[in-house]
């Protein structure tokens, strides 16, 4: 039997339920090899042998192929628009206790982000970020709330001054910031999705997944908002077809659900 990339496809969705199908070959299939190199392991089949059996070599590979990137206020431009005309009108249509989904979390950067943004509009008691990640190692990583200075560069120097301290050559996330946020593991392309949001943020991550699945991923979204919610998604997306799944378009990175 030739064991090829078919056949560690089949066997890595037994072992993880990370369907590779979904995201785009080349791309994934280049990682993968890197990998498999960087061990010395010969072949798809002894590779997938040792994702049985050792532990850490299990968490490296499913931690590399989720393709951890973030860091706090990506974007600025784009957090301004949240904090000055998004963030407002959420409230103004839905109130303060505003559900919010932070979607492929990574370490947490993104909804200690939102929570320091919403900080601005609302009682840090009144604010809650669902936030999810199929990766549980960056999900135990966010749970610690430890940063380098590159990941809080976009964090306003107001907000820095008053929710990081400055640990070593780490700055900590102040426990009031890690207190408003919820986090669990979830697969976009398995798992149900909630339901009811007011807000889901989705940003840089369906750059790496098949059409198909994108388009799969942004109707699931649609069907998670309420009716008025919307999605903010990453400066590399956009939704080419967001009018057929009945979206309207607010900015270039801000998706509707009307009402």
């Amino acid at each position: 039997m030739i064991y090829d990339y078919e056949y560690f496809k089949k066997e890595i969705y037994s072992l993880t339920t990370i369907d590779l199908n979904a995201y785009k070959e080349k791309q994934m299939k280049r990682r993968i090899d890197t990998l498999i190199a960087k061990h010395k392991i010969v072949g798809y089949d002894k590779y997938v042998q040792v994702l049985k059996t050792d532990r850490e070599l299990f968490e490296e590979f499913v931690g590399y192929i989720t393709i951890n990137v973030s860091e706090f206020y990506r974007n600025p431009e784009q957090w301004k628009y949240l904090d000055e005309t998004v963030i407002p009108e959420l409230i103004q249509r839905f109130g303060k206790n505003l559900k919010i989904w932070s979607a492929a979390c990574s370490t947490g950067d993104e909804p200690y982000s939102l929570v320091m943004a919403l900080s601005r509009h609302v009682p840090l008691q009144q604010i809650h970020i669902y936030a999810t990640d199929l990766d549980k190692q960056v999900i135990a990583k966010a749970k610690t709330g430890l940063y380098n200075e590159k990941s809080i560069e976009g964090v306003p120097e107001d907000l820095k001054k008053k929710y990081f301290t400055k640990i070593g050559p780490s700055y900590k996330i102040a426990d009031e910031i890690k207190a408003r946020v919820d986090f669990h593991q979830h697969n976009l392309l398995k798992d149900a999705y909630p339901t009811e949001y007011h807000l889901i943020v989705c940003r840089n991550v369906l750059i790496y997944f098949t059409e198909e699945a994108k388009d799969e991923v942004f109707r699931k979204y649609y069907h998670s908002l309420a009716k008025g919610g919307m999605l903010f998604i990453g400066s590399t997306e956009q939704i080419m077809n967001y009018r057929e799944i009945g979206f309207e378009r607010k900015s270039s990175f801000y998706y509707v659900k009307p009402l």
